[in-house]
């Protein structure tokens, strides 16, 4: 009986999730018919669903699952919190300790003068935010033709109206929807593996650097407020930029007056082996820094912006009756901050962006890229615990299977069935696994993944490609 109760909750979750639960990216018609995966409890570097299944967590939840799950340590700070003071009004003149202990920690942690920090509720209003702050900070130095944003086609900056229009991944940018075409300005895809027609991969990181250059020349460096960048587009498909593109744009934003954002979402708090990304991996000190997932290891939702001391002294003198009207009734909320400041007194106790680094990171690359050898990858890339491999026709060519064909979905449905959890992206598979995965799990990631996609191209070769 007690079998049966629990299939019939089961059921009722299920069918509850398919008719009223309007999920994030939305695919309707397969939707409409298969419903969701439904996890039920998660520990370590994997999850379950109502059955009981197990699933290798290769994407970390997405992209935030740092820790790992069941961390029982950040569940008691949040309960205590929670008990303690649940929720505190932070605007104006209010505030609470774990919100300004949380602040001053991130201030420790970022590079440089980024001393100042604004709490929000997640990535895209982290992004939102800066952008109003760049507009304001022009506008208090009386420069208010400054609006523009220059942002990368490939990129993922959020999905609030204007965070969604600064996204430059093609996927995501649906007809039906609108998006800003005045502020936003986009320059090329940093991607190596397909440079524009006509450029060969040896002359395309000079030809970004110049179309940089001629972007801020062509929209005039006194119409620009910013710039945002990825380290690594992350959503775009772990696209590493060349190194020298990144210090020679940040410098030429520097010459001409443009504030540097560095979009550290997903780089942020170990990923890539340091707890930002800007100056200790790519050598570069921006003007601010927008972070959120790792920052919570996803244990309640939370982002930031650490905003550099010239720009906030700026902002600060404006005038005595001007307001910053920007910020969120959960900004700063202490449960949230709560489970931040332990999640990163865990990170720091266990040196996991050291681990990352020097260990497991440089591991999971070396087994990861071993897939090489399967007839559909063109390329890996990556760095450390982000990596994704594309799928292609032909790697001579580099040609593109059909979109049809949609193998970077087939390939993830394939390993959820032996109990592993990618992320399809188009033609791509994405992993971002918690930074504690063992060497002993990668190879079973490895393992469940190659057998996926033996198990697709057998498929694709029995509906007559020739791979």
């Amino acid at each position: 009986m007690a079998v049966e109760t629990q299939n019939n909750f089961d059921n009722v979750v299920w069918e509850s999730d398919r008719r009223h639960f309007f999920h994030p990216w939305t695919h309707f018609d397969s939707f409409k018919d298969e419903g969701s995966l439904i996890l039920t409890r998660a520990e370590g570097v994997y999850t379950y669903d109502a059955s009981g299944k197990r699933y290798l967590d290769g994407v970390g939840g997405l992209w935030c699952m740092n820790v790992g799950y069941g961390r029982d340590e950040i569940v008691d700070a949040i309960a205590e919190q929670a008990r303690e003071l649940a929720y505190a009004n932070p605007f104006v003149d209010v505030g609470n300790a774990p919100a300004a202990l949380l602040s001053a920690k991130l201030a420790e942690l970022s590079p440089g003068d980024l001393n100042r920090v604004m709490l929000t509720c997640g990535g895209s209003t982290a992004n939102d935010s800066m952008v109003r702050l760049a507009h304001y900070y022009w506008g208090c130095k009386n420069q208010k033709s400054r609006k523009k944003i220059i942002t990368r086609r490939g990129s993922y900056h959020g999905s609030t109206y204007l965070t969604q229009s600064m996204t430059g991944k093609p996927a995501d940018r649906m007809p039906e929807f609108h998006y800003d075409t005045d502020l936003i300005v986009y320059v090329s895809e940093p991607n190596s593996y397909r440079p524009p027609e006509g450029v060969s991969e040896a002359d395309f990181e000079q030809w970004l650097i110049d179309e940089f250059a001629e972007t801020i020349e062509r929209e005039g460096p006194e119409n620009i407020a910013a710039h945002f960048a990825e380290p690594i587009l992350g959503a775009g498909g772990v696209v590493v930029p060349p190194r020298r593109y990144i210090t020679e744009t940040h410098e030429l934003c520097r010459q001409h007056g443009i504030l540097y954002v560095a979009d550290e979402v997903v780089t942020g708090f170990g990923r890539v082996g340091a707890w930002f990304a800007s100056l200790d991996v790519f050598g570069i000190q921006p003007d601010a820094i927008v972070t959120a997932k790792g920052i919570t290891s996803g244990y309640q939702p939370l982002g930031a912006v650490l905003v550099s001391d010239a720009i906030y002294e700026v902002v600060a003198e404006a005038g005595y009756d001007r307001l910053f009207t920007n910020g969120y009734t959960y900004s700063g909320h202490p449960v949230a901050c709560a489970a931040a400041l332990k999640n990163i007194e865990i990170m720091e106790r266990e040196n996991l962006p050291g681990r990352v680094r020097d260990d497991i990171g440089p591991y999971f690359m070396e087994q990861v890229g071993t897939l090489k050898d399967m007839p559909t990858v063109g390329d890996i890339r990556g760095m450390h615990l982000m990596a994704c491999v594309v799928n292609v026709a032909d790697k001579e060519t580099r040609e593109e299977l059909p979109a049809e064909v949609n193998i970077g979905k087939r390939i993830s449905n394939a390993a959820e069935e032996l109990g592993l959890l990618v992320r399809p992206v188009g033609n791509l598979n994405v992993l971002s696994p918690p930074l504690t995965i063992t060497r002993t799990e990668v190879d079973e990631l490895v393992s469940m993944l190659r057998q996926s996609m033996d198990r697709v191209c057998g498929d694709l070769r029995q509906e007559g490609f020739d791979l």
